[in-house]
C-alpha cells in the first residue's frame, strides 16, 4: 500500500485499530439458543429502559445545545457590543471541562449538605430538603448541555461567519426587521451546522461513563459496564454495545452529511469582515440582553464548576494527599505522551500511505480507523476483551489475557483505537494544505518514500503533527471508561482517582485531581482560540 511501511505490517496495523468493532459485530455469529434467551429477557426487562432513558436524554441535549449553541452563535457573530471580542473565545472555555467533574462541582454545592442548602437552612431556620437532588436526570441534561454547547457554537459561528453578514446586510436594505432577518435568513443558513454539532454532541453524551454512572442513570453505556461487571456476562454486554455502535453510527453518518452541506454551503460565501457588510450595532438594553445570552453558559459551564471545586480544596488544602497526587499525575502524564506520540506516528503513516494510494482497499480501511473516536469507551472494552474470551476458551493455557487485561498494552490499545482517528484527521488536514504537484516534483528530482516525507511534507505538517499530538494527549489524559476496566493495579490516573473519590463521596478531595483535569483541558481551548483569531 504504501513505500513508507511494508504492506503486511500496515495490514496488521489498521486491523488491529479496527478489531474491537469487528468483534462486536462478530458476537451475533455466536448467538445460540441460550444467547436468544437471554436477548429476548434484556428485551423486556431492562433494554426498554436503557432505551427511553438514552432517548430522552438525548432528545434534551439536543434542544439544550442547540439554543444555547446557536444563541450564543448568533450574538457574537451577527452583533456587535462591547466585550464581544472576550467573549467569542471565553465562550469555548466549557470544553475544558469533563462532563463528569461538571457534575461533581454541582453535586457537591447543591446537596442536601452541600453549603448552599446549610447556609440557607441556618440563615432562615429552615428544615429539611430545599430541592430535589440533582443527581437525576434533569442534572445530567443540564452538565451535558453547559459542557457540549460549544461542539454547535463553534460550527454555526464558522457557517454564520462566512455569508451571514452580507445576506443580512441584504434583508435589511430590502426592508426586513431585524427579527425577520435572524429568523429567515441566518438560522436556515446555520441548519447544517446546528445538525453537525448536534451530532458531536449526542455521540458524546452516549459515549459519556462517568455523568451516567454518577448519577445513577440507566442509560446503553452505564448498561454495558453494569452486564460486564457486575453480572458478570459478556453476552449482554456485547448485544448492548452492538445497539449503541449502531446508535453511534447512524448519529456519525447525520453529522458527516450536515458538515458536507455546511462545507458546499460555505464555499461560496465572501468575507463576513470586509465593510459592507459590517455586524449589528447593539445598543442599550440590547447590550445587557447579548451580555445575558453569553455569559449564562460561560459561567453555568466553566466559572461556577471551578469555582464550586475550588471551595473544598481551599477548605482542606493542608490534608491534601499531594504525594499521591504527585503519582497519579504523572501516570496520567506518561500515558498520555506515549499514546500521543504513538496515535501521531500511526496517523502520519496512515495519512502518507492515503496519499501515495487514495483509492481502493486502504481508503477504506483508513477511513474505518477514523471512525473510532466516535466508538464509546465502553464499546471499545467489550471490543478488546471478547477476542481474549473467545480465545481462553479455544485454548485456556493461552497467555493473551495476560498481556491485554490490566496491562498497559492493552491500555494503549484501547486508547489508540479510540484517538488514533483523532491524530489522524489533525494530520490529513494539514495534508489538505500541501498540493499534489509538491509531490510530483520531488519524484521527477528523485526523492520518494521516506525521503519525501522527511524533506517535503514534514517542514509542511510540523504545526498539523504537533496539534494531534496536543489533542490526543488531553483526550487520554481525561478518558475515563476504558481506562478504568483496563489500566493496570496500582496505576490510578487522574480521571480514575476523581471519579472514584467522587462515587465515594468525597468530593472534596476529588476537587484537586478535578481542576488538574480542567487546566490541562485548557491548552486545546488556548490552541483553538488562537486558529480562530489567525483564521479572521
Amino acid at each position: 500500500m504504501s513505500r513508507l511501511l511494508p504492506p503486511v505490517l500496515l495490514s496488521l496495523l489498521l486491523a488491529a485499530l479496527c478489531l474491537p468493532v469487528l468483534a462486536v459485530f462478530a458476537s451475533w455469529l455466536q448467538l445460540d439458543a441460550a444467547g436468544l434467551q437471554l436477548l429476548a429477557e434484556m428485551a423486556s426487562t431492562v433494554l426498554p429502559g436503557y432505551a427511553w432513558t438514552s432517548l430522552v436524554l438525548c432528545v434534551c441535549v439536543a434542544l439544550g445545545v442547540t439554543l444555547l449553541g446557536s444563541a450564543t452563535a448568533c450574538a457574537v457573530t451577527l452583533f456587535d457590543f462591547p466585550g464581544r471580542r472576550t467573549l467569542e473565545w471565553a465562550l469555548l472555555l466549557p470544553l475544558a471541562m469533563p462532563a463528569y467533574v461538571v457534575a461533581y462541582a454541582y453535586t457537591d454545592f447543591l446537596q442536601f449538605s452541600g453549603p448552599l442548602q446549610t447556609t440557607l437552612r441556618q440563615a432562615f431556620g429552615l428544615q429539611g430538603r430545599l430541592w430535589p437532588d440533582v443527581r437525576n436526570l434533569g442534572g445530567a441534561v443540564l452538565v451535558f448541555t453547559v459542557a457540549l454547547y460549544p461542539y454547535v457554537y463553534l460550527l454555526v459561528r464558522a457557517a454564520l461567519a462566512e455569508r451571514a453578514a452580507h445576506l443580512m446586510e441584504a434583508a435589511r436594505l430590502l426592508g426586513a426587521p431585524l427579527g425577520r432577518r435572524i429568523r429567515e435568513v441566518a438560522l436556515p443558513l446555520a441548519r447544517p451546522a446546528v445538525a453537525a454539532g448536534v451530532g458531536l454532541a449526542l455521540m458524546e453524551t452516549l459515549a459519556d461513563f462517568g455523568v451516567s454512572s454518577y448519577f445513577g442513570i440507566q442509560t446503553f453505556t452505564a448498561g454495558i459496564y453494569k452486564a460486564w461487571l457486575a453480572m458478570d456476562n459478556r453476552a449482554a454486554a456485547a448485544q448492548l454495545a452492538t445497539v449503541l455502535l449502531i446508535v453511534v453510527a447512524l448519529l456519525l453518518k447525520l453529522e458527516q452529511g450536515a458538515q458536507q452541506r455546511l462545507r458546499f454551503a460555505s464555499a461560496r460565501g465572501g468575507r463576513a469582515g470586509s465593510d459592507e457588510a459590517r455586524p449589528t450595532t447593539l445598543q442599550g438594553r440590547r447590550v445587557w440582553l447579548a451580555w445575558a445570552v453569553c455569559g449564562l453558559p460561560i459561567a453555568l459551564g466553566f466559572v461556577l464548576p471551578v469555582l464550586f471545586m475550588l471551595r473544598p480544596l481551599l477548605a482542606g488544602w493542608g490534608e491534601l494527599p499531594w504525594g499521591a497526587f504527585v503519582q497519579w499525575s504523572l501516570n496520567s502524564i506518561w500515558l498520555a505522551a506515549l499514546t500521543a506520540t504513538l496515535a501521531t506516528l500511526i496517523a502520519l503513516a496512515l495519512a502518507f500511505s492515503l496519499r501515495q494510494q487514495p483509492h481502493g482497499l486502504g481508503r477504506f480501511a483508513v477511513r474505518l480507523v477514523g471512525l473510532g473516536y466516535a466508538i464509546p469507551g465502553a464499546v471499545v472494552v467489550v471490543g478488546l476483551l471478547l477476542p481474549v474470551g473467545w480465545l481462553q476458551t479455544l485454548a485456556p493455557q493461552t497467555a493473551v489475557g495476560g498481556w491485554i487485561t490490566a496491562t498497559v498494552l492493552g491500555l494503549l490499545w484501547a486508547y489508540l483505537v479510540r484517538f488514533a482517528a483523532v491524530a489522524l484527521q489533525s494530520v490529513e488536514s494539514g495534508y489538505a494544505r500541501i498540493p499534489a504537484s509538491l509531490d510530483d516534483s520531488a519524484r521527477m528530482l528523485g526523492t520518494a518514500g521516506w525521503g519525501l516525507l522527511g524533506r517535503v511534507h514534514w517542514p509542511l505538517l510540523k504545526r498539523s503533527v504537533a496539534a494531534a499530538a496536543l489533542l490526543v494527549f488531553v483526550d487520554v489524559m481525561k478518558e475515563l471508561p476504558a481506562t478504568l476496566v483496563l489500566r493496570p493495579f496500582n496505576s490510578d490516573t487522574l480521571a480514575v482517582v476523581t471519579y472514584q473519590l467522587a462515587r465515594d463521596e468525597r468530593l472534596g478531595e476529588a476537587a484537586l485531581p478535578a481542576l488538574a483535569l480542567v487546566l490541562v483541558g485548557l491548552l486545546p481551548v488556548m490552541l483553538l482560540s488562537r486558529t480562530l483569531r489567525s483564521s479572521r
